[in-house]
């Protein structure tokens, strides 16, 4: 291309560049972008009303973060009757009045999440008979009036998670797939027959509840219920009876019970279908093969923040999982909590001879002599010690004695787990710990105490309420002593650590999870020379959460040399840094200038060159560039849809090929 063909070009371009990005289509109110076809954005305004004189083929439209406080029926009475998708979310709208929805006839989808509606009333939905998604999560609602959801017969997901319901509402929706009632304030469980409205259930989230129970007769009669979500209640128990009779669940999340310590396989008895089951933040010290092997089918398993005991017994599960029975989830939050040269460590970086399993002897018996060989325990024999350490245990609470073996006995801890003379034992709760000798204290007695003092009051210190925060050589790291801490709070799951800088530019608080049995904990790529504040509390229990114990420490100041690394500055024989910075881009500026010269002197040569080994007379040549084509930019704003981690941003419904609207799609499934 010639000089003359770039010149061409330019005029092209500056017009493309002034018009901008593309305006509204024809017919559009002002505000609103309906460059999509059928569906129209008018968000994040501040009209705070229903814009009127939309295409009459819209069906789609949405409205969220634009202010509105009040509706009524001649806001919509201007809006296409055949609109299937309304998004009033994020907005004021405290009210829903009489016949609101009744100039929209055809509507399927309507989101209301994110405003202040405090009450759902009979007449809050008339004439939705259509509706098949309602999103009324993250309002204010108190109480949903007797009937008031009943006209709603095609209704396939109700969402009413993070309000403030303190009774389970009635429902009588026979075509409802999805139900989300988490995060509300119940004062009372909810009645056996609360979900007999709902026949054709398929996902129920019922996490954050307050439940401590569940009727044996809630569940029965949902044959279609794949997914059961019963997180962060107060269950002290697995509610057997209630599971029982769910023949299609395959996903279950019993995470956040923080008072369930213990897991039987007849539990989950009629669950032999399961495919996802989350056991994390609970009190498990261990997981039984027994219990695992009751699901076939199982693909994932979550069992992080628990405090496990990896012992021998344990040592089974990393057979389990590497030869990919199912995948771990949250594995750097998976982690062993006893003993003490396991602590902190993740349970798939474990190996079998890490769980201080004994060592297997074989006796080979000839004619002559008699002689033993010690072997290495492989992998596949964590099982069988396992069912020795099982049948020990039973001998000692009294039970039948166990079959002599040729194994030895394995013990309770490995040697070396309680210090100074301490004996290991199982106490409450099945947490494992050490019995001191007098005048020797703390988690494995590794502290002594003076004679004067008794183990009652060694093992708890005498003022908890205090940190002990040391800065250590370097400038960038704080040690933070850990042990009285645990002492005055035995039973920690775990430590939840916040800190955040009192003098640096960036405040934001940081929080890392720790294992209780750490003795102390180092802060590390601090900034030198700063204030920090720094917050300890416990892990995993939400009523203690707010009791935290605060301290503000300052790291040391770098040595000069450490500063001047930490400065760049230059050493022998080597140009400022600043200058080098400098001389680049200038260096490139030059090349790119002579450059550009040379191949502006190269294209007029050309030509002109050109010019005189054609004839005399009208230039021929190549036909000239038409306008620039540019692609249509389907773009619109997309709504964060997020609750609680488990949605995703997307627009309430995406985008499809338009359809007739005489001819109804087929019913869509939430799965």
């Amino acid at each position: 291309m010639g000089l003359w063909g770039l010149w061409a070009l330019l005029p092209p371009l500056l017009l493309l560049l002034s018009l901008g990005p593309p305006t509204a289509a024809q017919g559009c109110p002002a505000g609103c972008q309906c460059s999509q076809p059928r569906t129209a954005f008018c968000v994040s305004g501040r009209s705070q009303s229903v814009p009127q004189g939309l295409p009459p083929e819209t069906s789609s439209l949405y409205l969220f973060e634009n202010g509105i406080h009040t509706l009524s029926p001649e806001s919509f009475g201007g809006l296409p009757p055949a609109l299937q998708l309304l998004d009033l979310s994020q907005n004021q709208v405290g009210v829903l009045p009489r016949g609101l929805f009744i100039p929209l006839p055809a509507l399927r989808n309507l989101d209301l999440s994110a405003n202040r509606l405090q009450v759902v009333t009979n007449e809050s939905f008339h004439g939705l008979h259509l509706l098949e998604r309602l999103y009324l999560d993250r309002n204010r609602i108190r109480s949903v009036q007797e009937g008031a959801l009943d006209a709603l017969e095609t209704l396939l997901e109700l969402k009413l998670q993070d309000n403030l319901l303190q009774a389970w509402p009635p429902l009588h929706l026979p075509a409802l797939l999805l139900l989300d009632l988490s995060n509300n304030p119940l004062t009372a469980a909810p009645e056996p027959h609360a979900l007999r409205g709902v026949p054709s259930l398929e996902s129920l989230k019922a996490a954050g509840l307050g439940l401590e129970r569940l009727d044996e007769g809630l569940l029965h009669g949902l044959g279609s219920l794949h997914e059961l979500d019963l997180s962060h209640n107060r269950l002290e128990a697995v509610p057997s009876e209630a599971l029982r009779g769910l023949p299609a669940l395959t996903k279950l999340s019993l995470a956040g019970n923080v008072r369930i310590a213990r897991l039987r396989p007849e539990d989950f008895q009629d669950l032999g279908g399961l495919q996802e089951l989350d056991l994390s933040d609970l009190r498990l010290t261990a997981l039984t093969p027994e219990l695992l092997g009751a699901f076939p089918r199982l693909t994932a398993l979550a069992a992080a923040q628990n405090p496990f005991n990896c012992l021998c017994p344990m040592a089974w599960l990393v057979a389990w999982l590497d030869e990919g029975k199912a995948s771990l989830r949250r594995p750097e939050e998976t982690r062993c909590h006893f003993p003490p040269k396991n602590a902190g460590r993740t349970l798939l970086e474990m190996r079998y001879a890490d769980f201080g399993c004994p060592t297997t002897t074989t006796t080979t018996t000839t004619t002559t002599t008699t002689t033993q060989r010690a072997t290495t325990a492989e992998p596949e024999l964590a099982t069988s010690s396992f069912a020795l350490l099982a049948s020990s245990t039973l001998s000692a609470n009294g039970g039948p004695s166990p079959t002599p073996s040729p194994f030895p006995e394995a013990p309770l801890c490995p040697l070396g787990t309680c210090l100074n003379g301490g004996t290991c034992h199982l106490g409450t709760g099945n947490h494992l710990e050490c019995l001191c000798l007098p005048g020797f204290a703390g988690l494995f007695c590794e502290s002594e105490v003076q004679a004067t003092t008794t183990m009652a009051s060694s093992s708890i210190p005498a003022n908890p309420s205090q940190m002990a925060v040391k800065a250590l050589p370097g400038g960038t790291s704080l040690n933070l002593d850990l042990q009285s801490y645990v002492r005055a709070k035995p039973w920690l799951k775990g430590l939840r650590l916040t800190y955040w800088s009192l003098s640096g530019p960036e405040r934001r608080p940081l929080t890392l999870k720790l294992p209780a049995s750490l003795p102390d904990y180092t802060l590390r790529a601090l900034r030198p020379n700063a204030s920090y504040q720094l917050c300890l509390g416990p892990l995993g229990d939400r009523e203690e959460q707010e009791e935290q114990l605060c301290a503000e420490a300052r790291t040391l100041p770098l040595a000069r040399k450490q500063q001047q690394q930490q400065q760049g500055g230059p050493s022998d024989g080597e140009p400022p840094l600043d200058l080098a910075i400098a001389v680049v881009p200038a260096a490139a500026a030059v090349l790119l200038l002579v450059s550009g010269a040379a191949a502006i002197s190269f294209c007029v040569r050309r030509r002109r060159k050109q010019q005189r080994s054609k004839p005399s007379g009208k230039e021929g040549g190549q036909a000239p560039l038409g306008p620039l084509e540019m692609e249509g930019v389907q773009a619109g704003p997309l709504k964060a849809l997020s609750t609680n981690g488990l949605d995703h941003q997307a627009p309430l419904m995406p985008g499809s090929k338009a359809t007739p609207t005489s001819q109804r799609p087929q019913r869509p499934s939430y799965f």
